[in-house]
């Protein structure tokens, strides 16, 4: 194994970048032509690292952050670094039943939150869960259901009853004492969590994900490598920052190659195309039905694409003509596809920005320096040679340091000897290129969203109606993959619908988990020994849709 890139804490080595390029754009929103160079956007983050200090969070404090990419969210992000808080990502998709989850198990701190999305109003969501709030002198919040929460914060300007905002934040920190400051920042190292992202579990409720700097920013580091960032390059960031797809192949990837990240808040396809133009962007990232709602716009050809070079396609199967779409239409030979999963901070294997076609489309490329990667047998655990199928595990740097409060958990994903399980299905050639073919767990991946089943089953359990259910994947042509769920009725609820189960879930769980289609069945598909064979249900599926396509039913 070569050196690691870094030893240093996102905190210090975000201040070394700051020292070398002061004046260097980083961040660029191109919707309002708010832009930060490094160096302000790090006497920025200072400025609110001492707030959070003066409200009393402390290192190893989890901080929580809801809201789509505003400019405050990754000043928080680097913000909780610098005195060694981990921020908590919380999807903004995220509805009351997965909010109450993510307070309670992550043991929260403080949150930080804007006021809605999407016409969800997240304050009212917290004011129920948290009716103390409004009751509360700011800073004496007293929760009898989630006790460690002290703070909530909203990011933005308006004033809230029981809640700082940022610039309050802000003002507060500009009159910390900067010798306690600089004490504080000493003692956190490249060790220390500091991103908590919360993944769903095949078992029940999702898992936070605990990751270092030590993670990520090594992660990042090599990502941008295989596509040859350097300070000239401007990343078209659309993904959303909660996921790793933002945090660590967009933003690790920028600040450890002095690059330049242009910020949409979400993703609007003219916004995206038209952004590309006005700052001539080296390169963009997204899931591929991104790409298509691109190039398939009808003003795409209006805008010059010609400074673009590389970028990320993942999140989901990426189509070959999708990839080569984006290659001719784009201008992007050196596009490159990521594969990994949260728990490896997330890559282990890329393509690089000149492989050939055939390799970009048909693999998930090789490893990264510093991480083994290996094929092993799902049954035996023994490591199998090129082109056997087995489960991709990997080794290094990159690992996670665990769930959070799951120590049971944790020893299931990572072994005593530090391989960690992906639950994925693999080949790898004489070359070194690996192919995912497979997944052994039962994961849906809706348009990059990983889903896992037993989440969505466990809620609908909770209706009176259902006596079994069963949740699997569809095969889709514009998201991969949608949500069904197969229904066993109790007796007596003949009434029930279609309908009604998907209003059932509608604002308790995530839109994106709410099952597109449901269906009533009497059996499920078993296995001789009687286990339920789910891989099965996806077809089921397509035939019923078929059945009610025939009748006119869709």
């Amino acid at each position: 194994m070569s050196e690691l890139f870094t030893e240093l804490s996102l905190g210090r080595f975000f201040e070394t970048m700051a020292e070398k390029q002061p004046d260097h754009e980083f961040i660029v929103y191109p919707d309002r032509n708010l832009r930060f160079t490094y160096k302000e956007f790090d006497e920025r983050v200072d400025n609110l690292a001492k707030g959070l200090l003066t409200l009393g969070i402390k290192k190893g404090d989890r901080v929580g952050i809801w809201a789509k990419n505003v400019p405050e969210w990754l000043t928080y992000m680097f913000a909780c670094a610098k005195i060694g808080a981990a921020i908590v990502t919380i999807n903004t998709a995220y509805q009351s039943h997965e909010l109450d989850y993510v307070l309670g198990q992550s043991e929260m701190n403080a949150i930080a939150m804007t006021d809605e999305f999407r016409g969800t109003s997240y304050l009212e969501m917290i004011r129920e869960l948290v009716p103390e709030m409004l009751t509360s002198a700011r800073g004496n919040l007293n929760s009898e259901k989630y006790p460690y929460l002290k703070h909530i914060i909203h990011v933005g300007q308006e004033k809230h009853r029981g809640m700082y905002n940022t610039n309050e934040l802000l003002l507060l920190g500009m009159n910390y004492d900067d010798e306690e400051y600089q004490k504080v920042k000493d003692s956190v190292t490249q060790h220390d969590v500091i991103n908590m992202q919360y993944t769903s579990g095949t078992e029940g409720f999702p898992k936070g994900v605990m990751l270092t700097s030590r993670n990520i920013v090594n992660d990042g580091y090599y990502i941008g490598e295989n596509m040859n960032y350097t300070a000239d390059d401007k990343l078209l960031l659309q993904v959303p920052l909660f996921h790793c797809f933002g945090t660590v192949l967009g933003v690790m990837a920028c600040i450890t190659h002095g690059s330049t990240m242009v910020v949409l808040e979400e993703y609007d396809p003219l916004l995206a195309i038209s952004s590309i133009q006005k700052e001539k962007c080296t390169s963009i990232y997204g899931v591929p039905t991104m790409f298509i709602g691109m190039m398939n716009h009808p003003m795409f050809d209006m805008f010059d694409m010609s400074s673009l070079r590389t970028g990320i396609m993942a999140g989901s199967t990426c189509p070959v003509e999708t990839m080569k779409d984006a290659i001719e239409k784009m201008h992007m030979p050196e596009i490159t596809s990521v594969y990994g999963l949260t728990e490896a901070a997330p890559g282990f294997t890329q393509t690089k920005a000149e492989d050939t076609f055939e390799r970009k489309i048909s693999t998930v490329g090789t490893a990264f320096p510093n991480i083994e990667v290996k094929i092993v047998d799902p049954e035996t655990g023994e490591t199998l040679g090129p082109n056997q199928t087995g489960e991709i595990m990997c080794r290094g740097f990159n690992v996670m340091k665990g769930y959070y409060n799951m120590p049971e958990k944790t020893a299931e994903a990572i072994e005593p000897d530090g391989w960690l399980h992906s639950g994925d299905l693999a080949t790898v050639d004489e070359d070194g290129y690996y192919t995912i073919v497979g997944r052994i767990k039962d994961m849906i991946i809706r348009g990059g969203e990983n889903i896992y089943p037993r989440e969505i089953e466990e809620y609908l359990f909770t209706h009176e109606c259902v006596q079994d259910v069963q949740v699997a994947g569809i095969p889709d042509e514009k998201y991969g993959e949608i949500v069904g769920a197969f229904i066993r009725k109790e007796e007596g609820f003949d009434d029930v619908t279609e309908a009604d189960i998907r209003d059932f879930c509608i604002g308790q769980i995530a839109r994106y988990k709410v099952p597109k289609y449901v269906f009533f069945v009497d059996e499920f598909p078993l296995t001789t020994s009687g286990k339920i064979q789910k891989y099965k249900l996806g077809q089921i599926g397509l035939d019923l849709l078929e059945e009610r396509r025939a009748k006119g039913e869709l």
